[in-house]
């Protein structure tokens, strides 16, 4: 039955008024279109990805026909085509959203098909990461003007391939500098998209897209991964982690909530590793010479250690020390352990308490916040501490068998008491 002839029948029925059921009929209408809409901007940006991409295909297969003038005119026939799309856009369509992604979509992949053409018909040599330079500085005001956010995903994706190729592939470390000041072009879109809309669905992307951009791209700041390279990293997870728990995000569901998920999940992978006395062991013995520490790498150091210090205060005026996530702290403890592993053999003993500590505390939050997933969570820690020191210690298989029977048995008894509380409650 269609919801118009329910609401007929509760409205004939005098269960709700014919006020109350023309109130729920809009929203259902404005629900129903809002659902039609986004299904046609995504085959919108297909059918205009698919038509680039057969264009360049048909002018592919006679390619080595054409004289170079020729060459030339087909290599920016896409890039015109989709300009001409985005003026009438603006001028026609401004309002219509299939529109603005679709010819900024086409007109972002035509960019990169002329660049590409143009070196090719021309013999222009380069590397992958200046042929990206090329492609996505032109595409910036696709975004802005036409107001597109397929593009200005796509640019934060292109950005992330240019650091990594000028990065880890051909170590241009000059030009990857350029990464920051690219990613940082994004940010005001971000914000406005954010300030117009705090649910926004696209947000989601954002919230994903950019912490793992900036977590993919900050090794690259590094020329030669010394062990001080992991305090950047235990840094900017605290930064994420912090982010992800302030009030502007933290009441998003946990799988929207991406600063969150890599905050945490990143702090406890890069502990994990530092509870086996072999790493300590070969930090020791590479100790860091102060002097060959790279500039970039200690100012990246320093500003992330400020960023994150001054995070978690802010962050300690609106919440009770007792009530935060262990990941916003883990960074100022571990720093220590670190600075001391550097000459004792005892900072294993301390990551192995800081870890089970975090455990720990994750699990008696999850209880006290009737939360299943922080619950588990904090058991999947601990779980996954017990099988680090399972092919670390010489314990015999039955203590260790036993060891692996109490985690399980802790978290058939955790979930069990959790569900049995909310039943309680829902009664």
């Amino acid at each position: 039955m269609s919801i118009q002839k329910q609401l007929k029948e509760l409205t004939e029925e005098k269960v709700i008024s014919s006020e109350v059921a023309q109130s729920i009929s809009e929203y259902y209408q404005r629900k129903s279109n809002n659902q039609q809409n986004r299904i046609l901007v995504i085959f919108s940006v297909l059918g205009a990805i698919l038509i680039g991409l057969g264009l360049i295909l048909m002018v592919a297969h006679n390619w080595d026909t054409f004289d170079r003038r020729i060459k030339t005119l087909f290599s920016f026939l896409p890039l015109i085509i989709g300009q001409l799309f985005c003026f009438y856009t603006l001028l026609k369509k401004d309002e219509n959203l299939s529109w603005s992604e679709a010819s900024a979509s086409f007109t972002f992949f035509s960019i990169g098909a002329c660049t590409a053409l143009i070196s090719q018909v021309y013999h222009i040599e380069g590397d992958m990461a200046t042929f990206l330079l090329s492609w996505l500085i032109p595409a910036i005001p696709l975004f802005y003007i036409m107001k597109s956010q397929t593009v200005a995903l796509l640019y934060i994706s292109g950005v992330t391939w240019f650091a990594c190729s000028a990065g880890y592939d051909s170590n241009s470390s000059q030009i990857v500098f350029l990464y920051w000041a690219l990613i940082a072009v994004i940010l005001p879109m971000y914000f406005l998209t954010y300030r117009k809309n705090p649910q926004h669905n696209i947000l989601i992307f954002y919230h994903w897209f950019l912490p793992l951009s900036v977590v993919i791209c900050l090794g690259t700041i590094e020329e030669s991964l010394n062990t001080s390279f992991v305090l950047l990293y235990v840094f900017l997870f605290a930064i994420l982690s912090l982010i992800g728990d302030s009030n502007w995000i933290k009441n998003r569901h946990t799988s929207a909530n991406g600063y969150l998920v890599l905050g945490s999940l990143g702090s406890h992978l890069l502990f994990f590793p530092f509870s086996f006395s072999e790493v300590w062991e070969e930090m020791r013995r590479n100790k860091i010479d102060i002097d060959s520490i790279a500039i970039p790498e200690s100012v990246g150091l320093i500003l992330l250690f400020l960023t994150a210090c001054f995070l978690l205060l802010r962050h300690r005026k609106t919440v009770v020390l007792s009530k935060m996530r262990p990941t916003s702290w883990l960074f100022l403890a571990f720093s220590i352990i670190y600075i001391v592993g550097l000459t004792s053999s005892i900072a294993v003993v301390l990551t192995n308490l800081l870890i089970l500590a975090s455990g720990i505390i994750t699990i008696r939050q999850g209880a006290q916040q009737n939360h299943l997933g922080i619950l588990n969570y904090g058991l999947m820690v601990i779980t996954v501490l017990i099988l680090c020191r399972f092919f670390d210690t010489d314990l015999s298989f039955i203590v260790r068998g036993i060891l692996f029977i109490l985690v399980g048995t802790g978290f058939f008894i955790a979930n069990y008491f959790m569900i049995k509380k909310r039943k309680k409650h829902e009664a």
